[in-house]
């Protein structure tokens, strides 16, 4: 079969246009480049050149194979030699009247065969494709930054798009060593159209001032396992730019949720722009730099010192239970692990022992810790043995009435001035406080599954919690090891918050008929780093679950974009609840 496209023009050789330059000749293809001027097209040849004597620098490219690429690309500031081109994309700035006028003029000048296509990242392909008279041959390339590296390629068809051009466009792509994914037009696509209302929600969490930026940060990078947090990733990709996706995404789709935090036009009429120019939601030791500087410290004196905490209890004898006890017990700390019956808490520390036994065969904890670890821990069926602990940690069913019950009956038992902690991930923490006499000593400790290996602690105050039962938390979080991140006592706290609208949007999306389950899935780890697409982590998490947090998530702030995706409703329904089930938005049973 015939390689689709021999001869390929890209018109504007910015970074973008540059890198996919460079790719398609690196697959033997013909280039023709095509600038504004003489004196752009110089500047364009140059990066270039530039560009491929530092891939043979880093060892990507032989010397031989960089003068044969060369050699197949012509740059010039003549729009019409794309006459000789079978496929031409176009790489200019996100201005959709400049784009029509280009493509305008390409449909005028090109061959009816010569297939059309943007590389545009958030505007309308179709509204481009209308200013042709071959819609039927005009579709998105969206290339990924950079291109040498980035193996993901978004083929955007429109209503009008016809399945031999998305086809061929496809095949192009797999030639280039890219992996293509079919997507629909709508703003953003499929990375954007998820990644940018995630970074949005991100920076109307910093601007309403319900975390730090670090804590934010952090919370992503720990809590899911992504390669930066959404505030450093805003100041990467440019906070200008972010906007624009945003206001391109809003103006397509009318969900409030992408329309642009206010702090993001804040920032940008500042020329306050992200790493590009020293300064976004960090600031940077120069323009282009990536080391962020760390900002002067809080006054000192102003820190409240928290309460002495010499032993604890954990209340529960599920898998989370064991997993907070494991870590107490490491760090040398007397934990008494209290469960509704003596046999339920004989078999949780039976488990307990099984795990620190795994851990011990893996060669990551000497069987001298792991005995210490053991004998540290004191397994008990009645909740009046709290009674002298300084601390309580909560790990029971995640049911507002079970948790409300135990904190009733810990407060009768547990002596004055000890903490007592929830691990809800979703429900109110004052409810739980004031199920007690004591609400200011309330507070949320919301550890992650498996919490021996997860780093992260979202440590919840309410609006009545003591500011050194605070302290108290942070300091134990600190001396067993864990990230703490502080936050309200709002629905999601931080990770959930962020996390489970960005995976009902992905199930929107494949409602809609948009993109494919394992296209949506590709997008996100190829374009974005993440470790998991949205339907992998869906099935892992049990779509019940995740229901039930984005039926919370949307009772508490009552943004229609928020609402559960039906089709997430209708699977949890018919019982597919994801891998526990052997079957969510794929078949596990057949695996």
């Amino acid at each position: 079969m015939e390689r689709p496209f021999p001869t390929v023009a890209v018109v504007g050789l910015g970074t973008m246009g540059a890198g996919v330059a460079v790719a398609v000749a690196k697959s033997g293809r013909r280039v023709l480049g095509i600038e504004a001027d003489a004196d752009a097209a110089a500047r364009a040849l140059a990066r270039i050149e530039e560009a491929t004597a530092h891939a043979v620098q880093r060892e990507r490219l032989t010397a031989e194979e960089r003068t044969a690429l060369l050699a197949l690309i012509t740059v010039g500031d003549r729009l019409d030699v794309a006459a000789g081109a079978d496929l031409v994309i176009e790489e200019l700035p996100e201005q959709l009247e400049l784009k029509r006028e280009v493509f305008a003029e390409l449909d005028r000048i090109c061959p009816p065969e010569t297939v059309l296509a943007t590389g545009t990242t958030a505007l309308s392909v179709t509204r481009i494709a209308a200013a042709t008279a071959r819609p039927e041959r005009v579709l998105g390339l969206h290339f990924f930054n950079p291109v040498h590296t980035m193996k993901l390629v978004e083929v955007v068809r429109t209503v009008l798009t016809s399945p031999q051009a998305a086809e061929d466009a496809a095949a192009f792509a797999r030639d280039l060593g890219k992996e293509p994914v079919a997507a629909g037009d709508r703003a953003g696509f499929i990375v954007n159209g998820l990644l940018f209302a995630y970074l949005n929600q991100a920076a109307a969490m910093f601007e309403s001032r319900y975390a730090t930026r670090e804590d934010i940060d952090a919370a992503m990078r720990l809590g899911c396992g992504l390669p930066m947090g959404p505030l450093a990733l805003l100041d990467l990709i440019g906070i200008d730019t972010a906007r624009t996706v945003l206001e391109a995404m809003y103006e397509q789709s009318k969900d409030r949720l992408h329309a642009p935090a206010p702090i993001l036009g804040q920032l940008a009429s500042a020329g306050l722009l992200g790493r590009k120019s020293g300064r976004g939601f960090y600031t940077y030791e120069a323009p282009g730099s990536s080391k962020a500087v760390a900002e002067a410290a809080a006054a000192a004196g102003t820190r409240v010192a928290g309460r002495t905490v010499t032993s604890i209890g954990v209340c529960g004898s599920g898998t989370m239970a064991t997993g907070i006890v494991e870590v107490f017990a490491k760090a040398g700390l007397p934990v008494l692990l209290a469960a509704r019956s003596q046999e339920k808490a004989d078999r949780a520390k039976a488990q307990l022992a099984k795990s620190l036994e795994r851990s011990v065969s893996r060669g990551r904890l000497a069987a001298e810790a792991r005995d210490a670890a053991l004998a540290l821990v004191t397994p008990t069926g009645s909740y009046a043995d709290l009674a002298g602990v300084d601390l309580v940690v909560e790990a029971v069913a995640e049911d507002l009435e079970v948790k409300r019950e135990l904190f009733a009956a810990l407060d009768k038992v547990v002596k004055p001035g000890a903490v007592l902690a929830t691990t809800t991930s979703s429900l109110p923490v004052i409810s739980c406080a004031t199920a007690t006499s004591r609400p200011q000593d309330v507070i949320g400790m919301h550890f992650f599954n498996p919490a021996p290996a997860m780093k992260l602690v979202e440590v919840v105050s309410t609006v009545l919690t003591a500011p050194d039962v605070t302290a108290t938390v942070l300091e134990l979080c600190a001396e067993v090891k864990k990230h703490a991140v502080e936050c309200g006592d709002r629905a999601g706290f931080i990770v959930n918050a962020l996390l489970f609208p960005y995976l009902n949007d992905a199930v929107r999306m494949l409602q809609e008929h948009y993109a494919t389950v394992d296209d949506i899935d590709t997008a996100m780890k190829l374009g974005c780093g993440y470790p998991m697409g949205p339907f992998e982590l869906l099935d892992v998490v049990g779509l019940d679950v995740s229901l039930t947090i984005e039926q919370v998530l949307h009772q508490e702030f009552r943004e229609p974009g928020l609402a559960a995706a039906p089709l997430l409703e209708h699977l949890v329904a018919a019982g597919c609840l994801g891998r526990k089930t052997g079957r969510g938005f794929r078949d596990h049973a057949r695996r």
